[in-house]
């Protein structure tokens, strides 16, 4: 395990020095790794998934700031890219938790044994993993942008364990897209994750960065649209809602 890590160190592809809106509660800073084993035609973060010429930002550096701002920095924010493909990850976090801060995780759940590990080491406090779909071949597939079945299996297996999951703060979350999803696709995402601590259907925001170009000119599902269908759901969690939406 330790010359596994050491001998993939994480890629670090971008680094936001504070943010009060991406850790509930806490005042986190934000790194983002390279790398994405999706492909969601959706997805704004195209340069990072696609790992292209981006600069790399050494560890030393990420740990030195946060050593620096630890009189006012709660956590540290791992988003992507897909994190989870990082076999460094648990390496790196071991000594973010070792400088007393809290972590957070956003996943796209198709690593459940990074997140077990992550888990099981106490290297995460929150993990934000992203439902994209029904959990149905041909709707997941269509969503994440690539043709493998073993995908849904590793998905539910790490809804599972969050659901399972003590003594870590976690939520699932949707970003409605409506040339990728259907207003009545919300229902059963919300009962194969029912009982969850939170739930969070996302507006679909148009970009030029988006993976595929031809998402720009999606139109987002209204806000009151969006409300409706977190109406019809909510009783299956004890939070949910419609989160970054604009009438």
């Amino acid at each position: 395990m330790e010359a596994r890590e050491k001998a993939f160190p994480v890629q670090f592809k971008g680094f936001q020095s504070v943010s009060l809106l991406d850790y509930p509660g806490k005042i986190a800073a934000i790194v983002f790794t390279g790398g994405c084993n999706f492909r969601c035609p959706f997805c704004h973060n195209r340069d990072l998934v696609l790992n292209r010429e981006l600069k790399s930002i050494e560890e030393d550096e990420i740990l030195n700031y946060l050593m620096e701002k630890k009189a006012w920095l709660d956590g540290l924010v791992v988003s992507g890219g897909e994190p989870t493909i990082q076999a460094g990850l648990p390496r790196f976090l071991e000594k973010v938790k070792n400088l007393g801060y809290f972590v957070k995780i956003d996943t796209n759940g198709s690593n459940p044994g990074m997140l077990e590990e992550l888990i099981e080491r106490k290297l995460v406090d929150y993990i934000a993993m992203d439902v994209k779909a029904p959990l149905r071949s041909d709707a997941y597939l269509k969503a994440i942008g690539i043709e493998d079945e073993r995908v849904l299996k590793n998905v539910e297996r790490s809804i599972d364990l969050l659901l399972n999951s003590n003594g870590i703060d976690y939520e699932f979350r949707t970003t409605f897209v409506p040339k990728i999803l259907r207003e009545e696709d919300i229902l059963p995402i919300a009962e194969r994750i029912k009982g969850a601590k939170k739930y969070f259907i996302q507006q679909f925001r148009p970009a030029d960065s988006l993976i595929d170009p031809s998402f720009a000119e999606v139109k987002p599902l209204p806000l009151d649209r969006l409300e409706k269908l977190r109406d019809e759901v909510a009783g299956y969690f004890k939070i949910c809602k419609v989160r970054g939406a604009r009438k």
